[in-house]
């Protein structure tokens, strides 16, 4: 009976204290304002666009993220286009996901689904942005600045001009498209405006540059090697390739070395795929211009899991947009960059 009286007083105290504050828990990591679950493990999506080299190094940076910020992570790379990216999205908001970073393949066609989404979850964009849609806010770079900084770099190649051609996946994607209108304004000596658009299947000339089209492929990889093969073949004085996804140049690079055109033909590239790296080191690739897709992963993740535990002080302050700029690598810092790269990815 003393036991059991005893028992009853330390619990009569426990409750007291824990009334007064005295036996609260300690915050949780990121624990903001009201509007989310401080104590939760939040659940979050990073989607892609695509399958490339470049998303496995996103992915390294949202499982350091995951770790960083108590967060469950799922990466999704859809492998069929629109119809893959809308399905993967529905079935992430009938698993009540916390949180969705995507990379919309087609902003101006799937606001439906993406407003769908922010209706239902916390919903932010990476490396291409929706901006008429009810998202977050965008983590990435500045497209049409990165598409003018690798026009730079043709330019470096190039000093008295020549022939381009541009290859790359989609169109429809508005970083694909602004960074295509970088690097035509920037060859053609205009001023900034990231709403012109000109639209492929014409010569654009202007300067000491023609741009004699764009070819597309639809994240098909062997598409994109005969796309570049069948442009060695058509244009016997072509100049320069330009690929402005992670893919595009080392197929650019294989069709340039079979038909036994390198150093003839330059390639100028976008993004950090082992292979174009390796073609900077050996001097057959002039140049790349890097994202950093590492940080768009870490990011995407730091955000959505403070905001599944309601803290808003994660969302950039004045704007809906965090840059994270482009870089140029070119022979003479390819070898710390790609140490570094290195590092952060484990291999």
């Amino acid at each position: 009976m003393m036991r059991i009286a005893l028992g009853m007083i330390v619990a009569a105290a426990l409750a007291f204290l824990i009334g007064c504050g005295g036996g609260s828990a300690p915050a949780a990591p990121n624990a903001g304002p009201a509007g989310g679950d401080a104590k939760k493990k939040p659940n979050v999506a990073f989607v892609t666009n695509g399958i490339a080299s470049f998303w496995v190094i996103a992915d390294k940076g949202c499982q350091k993220a995951s770790k960083d910020f108590d967060a469950n992570v799922e990466v999704l790379m859809p492998a069929d286009g629109i119809p893959d990216q809308k399905r993967m999205v529905q079935n992430l908001l009938t698993k009540g996901i916390d949180g969705i970073a995507i990379s919309p393949i087609d902003p101006a066609n799937q606001s439906d689904v993406l407003n769908e989404a922010a209706a239902n979850t916390k919903l932010i964009t990476h490396d291409s942005d929706a901006p008429n849609t009810k998202r977050l806010c965008y983590v990435g770079m500045d497209n049409y600045i990165a598409g003018r900084m690798c026009g730079q770099l043709v330019k470096e190649a190039l000093p008295d001009g020549g022939k381009i051609m541009i290859f790359v996946g989609r169109i429809e994607q508005l970083n694909a498209k602004q960074r295509r209108q970088g690097l035509i304004d920037e060859l053609l000596d205009r001023s900034n405006d990231s709403s012109r658009f000109d639209a492929p299947g014409a010569e654009l000339k202007g300067g000491k540059f023609v741009i004699l089209d764009t070819r597309t492929d639809q994240f098909d990889f062997s598409k994109a090697k005969a796309q570049a093969e069948d442009a060695i073949s058509k244009y016997p004085d072509l100049s320069c390739m330009v690929g402005l996804f992670a893919y595009n140049p080392p197929k650019c690079l294989a069709a340039v070395k079979e038909a036994g055109k390198l150093g003839k033909i330059k390639i100028v590239a976008f993004d950090e795929d082992d292979e174009t790296l390796q073609g900077i080191k050996d001097g057959n690739v002039y140049g790349t211009i890097v994202q950093n897709p590492y940080e768009y992963g870490y990011q995407s993740v730091k955000i959505l899991a403070g905001l599944a535990r309601g803290d808003q002080s994660v969302l950039p302050k004045g704007g809906t947009f965090i840059d994270i700029p482009a870089r140029k690598i070119t022979k003479t810092n390819v070898e710390e960059f790609w140490t570094e790269l290195k590092k952060l990815t484990g291999k």
